[in-house]
């Protein structure tokens, strides 16, 4: 058990908005924005997000050196990332068994704290982490269109299809892309104290995950996710490691009314959030 995990189960209500973007393409539909086929509701998967999380805490928790190099701080780097030998990591832990191993990481790795990881791999194996953060899919409020546009580009690549481009008289090379002209996305998240005991989750590390959220978007712009900004970040704080009030609940006192048939920016939402919640919880409005 660690000493200086936190001691208050959290439970909490992300909303965000995208704007003739893609905020997650799906590969098995030609990267189209994801959708629920029955209802057309649009989703983003968990695991987007947290990519988004990382990303931000690796460029705040790094020093960057005068020859491009980043070098993390201690206890902050980065598990699953890019260019990372998984296997490699886990075999170079410290201790000579699984469990000091798994402790070793959870140290040295924010993400296998806050997320949990899958560390039973390679030669040297570390068991599983459970962690004490989980994202739901963020879910649109309302359908979504998934539109389609022709792009166009004047270069070419090879000097066969500068030949080709030549015999249709300097046409153009056609490409796709896709976007939601507008979407509203509400994801739910839970934070165990129970698991942030095992993995060592810390006051800090919480800290580093609200600010996370409110700033992914910033440090993760593109021409293919258009604009994506916060809108509300509703957390719901619990007085014990337990919980005072089931997370249905409390998530229920947030709603969303729409005021306008056809939503194309934040103002066409109204956001009502119940102000009395169950005794034992506090309401804290991040955003």
């Amino acid at each position: 058990m660690t000493t200086n995990s936190i001691k208050n189960r959290y439970d909490f209500v992300f909303l965000f908005d995208v704007k003739d973007g893609n905020p997650n393409g799906d590969p098995d539909q030609a990267n189209l924005p994801r959708v629920d086929a029955e209802n057309q509701e649009g989703l983003i998967t968990d695991v987007c997000i947290k990519r988004k999380v990382r990303n931000y805490v690796q460029l705040k928790k790094s020093n960057f050196g005068e020859d491009g190099n980043n070098t993390p701080e201690k206890g902050f780097d980065i598990f699953i990332k890019q260019g990372s030998y998984l296997n490699n990591t886990i075999e170079s832990a410290k201790g000579d068994t699984p469990q000091k191993r798994q402790g070793s990481i959870c140290n040295d790795f924010f993400d296998v704290r806050t997320f949990g990881a899958v560390l039973a791999t390679g030669e040297k194996g570390a068991g599983t982490v459970r962690g004490p953060v989980q994202f739901t899919f963020s879910r649109s409020e309302d359908r979504i269109y998934q539109a389609e546009h022709s792009i166009t580009r004047c270069a070419v690549t090879t000097e066969k299809e500068a030949k080709a481009q030549e015999k249709r008289e300097n046409a153009s090379t056609f490409g796709r892309k896709s976007t939601v002209p507008y979407a509203l996305y509400r994801m739910h998240g839970f934070v165990s104290a129970v698991d942030a005991q095992k993995s060592g989750f810390s006051e800090e590390d919480l800290s580093l995950l609200w600010e996370a959220l409110l700033n992914a978007f910033e440090h993760d712009r593109a021409a293919a996710r258009g604009e994506m900004n916060p809108r509300k970040l509703i957390v719901f704080k619990h007085n014990n490691h337990l919980g005072s009030a089931r997370s249905g609940e409390l998530f229920d006192r947030v709603q969303i009314t729409k005021n306008v048939d056809l939503p194309r920016s934040w103002g066409d939402y109204t956001v009502t959030i119940e102000k009395f919640v169950p005794q034992g919880v506090e309401l804290i409005e991040m955003l």
